[in-house]
């Protein structure tokens, strides 16, 4: 039997990307699925296309707390709690800070930060009760900042260090917490992230088929929920950027620089 089997799994951001391969891998496996988006009508092309199952979703902006409460409390009137919660829900940007407005690091700290503190808030409860599991999707930009991308560093950061606090907190409750840094993943993050003004970038600058597709990803995340790890970095190139900025904080520092600019210039 599927370690998933009747457990009540909540992702966010399940309409795009790593959150869409969560819920095609894990319902199959018997999980009882929970999922929020911001997008109204991909929210609903997901639940015609589970039309055949009980999925729970709903419209909600992850940096609305009232949203993200009644998000929660809805889940749980419906499945009767709360085993596992996966903290998918994101957004990047593609500015330098010198040219960025501030609202654009307040925007992405308020999705990709205090997204998964909301969530997480409200069902803690259920979880500690089930001795569950919490999930944060953060990036190897949580472990070393990168030019372009402060505000979306800045927030994966700050999830790290408060999901570390957190497991800490929870070390005897049962309650297992984990982080995941998927890498360069193929998925919509990227023509979503945010220019210097706020508005949609529209397009990659990476060639998608080329790196890990949220299929995978997700694979490897589900698989690292049921052996209950702390840690999970995934691609070579991630967990070689975090090895160097550990012990190599200069080198790491000349490396990024070059992989972002050219002749002087920011290309990425």
């Amino acid at each position: 039997m599927s370690f998933f089997n009747n457990k009540v799994v909540v992702i966010t951001g399940g309409s795009d990307g790593i959150g869409k391969a969560l819920i095609e891998a894990i319902i199959p496996l018997g999980a009882k699925v929970a999922t929020c988006g911001r997008n109204h009508d991909k929210i609903y092309k997901l639940q015609v296309e589970y039309s055949h199952v009980l999925l729970h979703a709903v419209a909600c902006d992850v940096s609305n707390e009232d949203e993200c409460r009644r998000f929660i409390e809805s889940t749980i009137e419906t499945f009767g709690g709360i085993d596992i919660l996966i903290n998918n829900a994101g957004i990047s940007m593609r500015a330098l800070f010198m040219d960025s407005a501030t609202e654009v690091t307040r925007k992405v700290m308020e999705i990709n930060f205090l997204g998964a503190v909301y969530c997480t808030k409200y069902a803690l409860p259920s979880i500690l009760e089930r001795q569950g599991t919490v999930v944060g999707v953060s990036s190897t930009a949580g472990y070393r900042g990168l030019p372009g991308r402060s505000a979306y560093s800045a927030s994966k950061f700050a999830l790290k260090g408060w999901l570390e606090s957190l497991r800490t907190e929870l070390w005897k409750t049962g309650v297992n917490v984990m982080w995941v840094c998927p890498g360069f993943t193929a998925s919509n993050i990227r023509h979503v992230a945010l220019d210097s003004k706020g508005q949609a970038v529209g397009q990659s600058v990476l060639d998608e088929g080329k790196i890990m597709t949220a299929e995978v990803c997700a694979h490897h995340i589900l698989r690292a929920i049921e052996k209950r790890k702390r840690t999970l970095v995934l691609t070579l190139t991630g967990k070689v950027t975090v090895l160097i900025n550990k012990f190599f904080p200069s080198l790491a520092d000349r490396l990024t620089y070059n992989f972002y600019y050219k002749k002087g210039e920011f290309v990425k």
